[in-house]
């Protein structure tokens, strides 16, 4: 290729990444819309109404993205609809797939630059996690930015003001991955340990802007640090405990199973081809002949994926908590020079990753896999808007019959957000949490602190054999507890389970400790 005809080809490398992620983030907007709303997306959807600088599961930052997004569709009147709720996050999205195909382009032009963009575009963990509300969508974005400004520090002369520019937008793009999940502490970490293993980046310790880096995130992490302070590190515990306790049983037989569960995860939303060549280049970038760029890069994938791959030797690790780990393996990738077999099994491994993201977009549709609805993670969104109807029209007539107010709730937080999604008005609804698991509910005000004497409440419970857990705590403190509907819920005719409604009668004041509820009729 001629000098004169190379900025021609770049310029069109660099259109087509351009073209690649705004045609994905279109395609990820439409599916935004048709797919029906998951109950963690309903529960984060609750926290945005209520904005906060921390939450009993997460930082805020997926709270403070969704709102952002509500409120921009709030004048077109779809603030309460699934487009509304992810429309923050889709946007959010595109600043991870922006972010990740610049970083391609600084390390090895366009033609990265349109490799990194149909990876963002195909890769099942893109494709499908980046559409739904979920904090891996903020700290997706905020690190893939945090990396570009990375990179450029990097490439910086040590101690210019360029440098410590970078260094400084590469904190605030720290501080909001902080902000989002608290994994992402592995970046810096990852950085830290690259920078310590490297002898040519050694000298980055002796210029203000990686302690400035540091300095910018503390601060903007602050709040998030005095909320957990103020709420006795609730947050810290229970992330700490859901990622590393101890497993019931035998260790060795945990680990195998979820090993395997992890690795098969993996397989299923990076595809194994594209798996197989971000660790290739991976490994290959921590040889002391790779750049430093691609050595740093590689050490905060591997050091990620590596806390995540011990973590499931004690607990089941979803399948998405390692992706913070795929950001720098996707720039890797698409920056290796590949040999023409190379070359061609990264072809492979996109053609595969877009039928598998496909597939994973028609599913959502209509259902085509031979998958039974009640082991189909999808339908786990569907029958919602129905038992919410079902649940106020319920309501509506008990306050009818007895001139009290009735509020709506749940033993769970899905549940209590689902209902509060889709029925109208968006009530505030309450998650007694006397069965189901801590959570956000359990740190805002109860039935109890809102509710009068004399109230109702209709409160939906999953069936149980025995009674269940928060009507033999509940009983006591109503007049009477009345059993109602038993609502299906449905996916094209296919029963996915069932919830029982109960109205709850009179309320005479007072409300049981969960401490109180017997652990027999506990779940």
């Amino acid at each position: 290729m001629t000098s004169a005809l190379a900025p021609a080809m770049n310029d069109r490398r660099w259109h087509a990444a351009l073209t690649v992620i705004v045609v994905a983030a279109i395609v990820r907007l439409a599916f935004a819309a048709l797919i029906p709303v998951f109950p963690d997306e309903a529960y984060y959807w609750d926290w945005s109404r209520r904005l906060a600088a921390g939450y009993f599961d997460h930082p805020p930052g997926i709270a403070i993205v969704i709102r952002i997004g509500s409120d921009i569709a709030a004048p077109f009147g779809i603030s309460s609809s699934a487009f509304g709720l992810r429309l923050g996050p889709a946007i959010a999205a595109f600043i991870a797939s922006f972010a990740t195909i610049m970083s391609a382009r600084h390390i090895a032009g366009s033609r990265g630059a349109l490799r990194a963009a149909l990876v963002m575009a195909t890769l099942p963990l893109a494709a499908a996690g980046l559409v739904l509300a979920t904090p891996d969508v903020p700290v997706l974005a905020a690190e893939a930015v945090a990396f570009y400004f990375l990179l450029r520090a990097l490439d910086s002369d040590l101690r210019s003001g360029a440098s410590l520019a970078w260094w400084t937008a590469t904190g605030i793009a720290l501080g909001a991955a902080f902000a989002s999940k608290y994994t992402s502490i592995f970046l810096p970490i990852g950085a830290v340990v690259a920078i310590v293993l490297r002898p040519s980046l050694r000298a980055r310790f002796r210029e203000p802007g990686p302690y400035v880096a540091c300095i910018v995130a503390t601060l903007i992490f602050l709040p998030v640090l005095r909320w957990n302070a103020d709420h006795a590190w609730i947050s810290f515990l229970y992330q700490v405990k859901h990622g590393l306790a101890a497993p019931q049983g035998s260790l060795l037989r945990a680990a195998w199973r979820h090993e395997g569960d992890f690795f098969g995860g993996q397989a299923g939303l990076i595809t194994p081809i594209l798996f197989v060549l971000m660790a290739i280049t991976v490994w290959r970038a921590l040889d002391s002949t790779s750049d430093d760029r691609r050595f740093v890069l590689a050490v905060v994938s591997l050091l990620t994926f590596a806390f995540f791959t011990y973590s499931a030797v004690r607990q089941r690790v979803e399948p998405n908590w390692p992706s913070p780990a795929y950001i720098p393996a996707i720039i890797l990738v698409a920056t290796h020079d590949w040999s023409r077999r190379g070359a061609r099994w990264f072809a492979g491994g996109a053609v595969l990753a877009a039928i598998v993201s496909l597939a994973i977009y028609v599913q959502a549709i209509t259902p085509i896999l031979p998958l039974p609805p009640t082991r189909d993670p999808i339908a786990r969104a569907f029958g919602w808007r129905e038992l919410a109807t079902s649940v106020v029209n319920e309501a509506e007539a008990e306050s009818a019959e007895s001139g009290k107010r009735t509020w709506l709730g749940g033993d769970r937080y899905q549940e209590a957000a689902e209902l509060a999604f889709w029925s109208r008005g968006n009530p505030v609804t309450f998650a007694t949490n006397f069965a189901g698991r801590p959570n956000q509910y359990d740190l805002w005000p109860s039935f109890a602190a809102l509710a009068r004497p004399g109230d109702n409440l209709v409160l939906v419970l999953e069936e149980t054999e025995q009674p269940h857990a928060a009507l033999q705590a509940l009983r006591p403190y109503f007049q009477s507890i009345n059993r109602g509907l038993s609502v299906p819920m449905m996916r094209r005719q296919g029963h996915i389970g069932s919830r029982r409604i109960w109205t709850l009668v009179g309320w005479r004041g007072g409300w049981p400790s969960p401490a109180t509820v017997s652990p027999a009729v506990s779940r």
